[in-house]
């Protein structure tokens, strides 16, 4: 992801290694793909490391790795994902509802840009040029629809990693801002985890991988990984709380 968002710009007017243009991906659209990939991905086949309730770490992971990692490639875009997780935090505390507008208002903090950045209107493109994701009159909408299906209780409501980790990547290959997408997908998993009382001390490698949009394993995948940095998360701060109290 972190590769894609650095690099977003400049690909647009790169020709991937493998030989092929932009338009040979303008041929596909892989926003197309990922929303059928994303109907039989079997979701609940994964168990749910937020069945256990809130919790609460020593240490804050997420501004941890924003301070080492973004703070080194520059000290204003750590600034503003800052600024920007500051502010989600507030909109979990409040229960608000994912959608491009919540996006956008973190997106203004991230990019450092005057007005809430607006909803792309022309075709994207990622990783290389490798990754096309088209746009039409309902677009917005349709990944409005999609990140409403993050909320805890929206009928046959998946388990909490699960529904994170596919916001996440609905972010991703949805594709919704001109610059920083990666950023905003990453805040977004860190949203539907916030918005439940559950907050991470580590991130690892989770801002470190990229997904292929019509990848069926890569979905499964990131929530089998999530889960597995939420389990650490509770033990460390389970033995850090039992440490205290001898």
């Amino acid at each position: 992801m972190v590769v894609d968002d650095v690099a977003e710009q400049l690909a647009l007017s790169l020709q991937p290694a493998d030989g092929r243009t932009r338009s040979d991906a303008s041929a596909q659209d892989h926003l197309q793909r990922w929303l059928a990939v994303r109907e039989t991905v079997p979701w609940h086949e994964i168990p749910d490391s937020g069945v256990d309730g809130p919790v609460v770490p020593l240490r804050d992971g997420v501004a941890q790795d924003i301070r080492a990692f973004d703070g080194a490639i520059d000290p204003a875009r750590a600034k503003g994902l800052l600024s920007a997780l500051e502010l989600l935090r507030a909109d979990a505390a409040r229960g608000a509802r994912l959608d491009f507008a919540l996006l956008s208002t973190w997106q203004q903090h991230i990019l450092g840009t005057t007005q809430p950045p607006r909803f792309r209107i022309s075709p994207a493109f990622a990783k290389g040029g490798r990754e096309h994701y088209g746009i039409g009159p309902d677009t917005r909408a349709r990944l409005d629809r999609c990140l409403a299906q993050s909320a805890p209780a929206t009928g046959r409501s998946l388990g909490l990693t699960a529904r994170a980790a596919r916001a996440s990547l609905d972010v991703c290959f949805f594709h919704p801002f001109d610059d920083g997408n990666a950023r905003s997908a990453f805040l977004s998993l860190v949203f539907i985890l916030a918005r439940e009382g559950i907050a991470l001390d580590a991130v690892g490698l989770l801002r470190r991988v990229t997904f292929q949009a019509d990848d069926p394993q890569d979905p499964l995948f990131f929530v089998r990984y999530i889960n597995i940095l939420l389990a650490e998360t509770r033990r460390r701060t389970a033995d850090s709380i039992g440490s205290a109290s001898r």
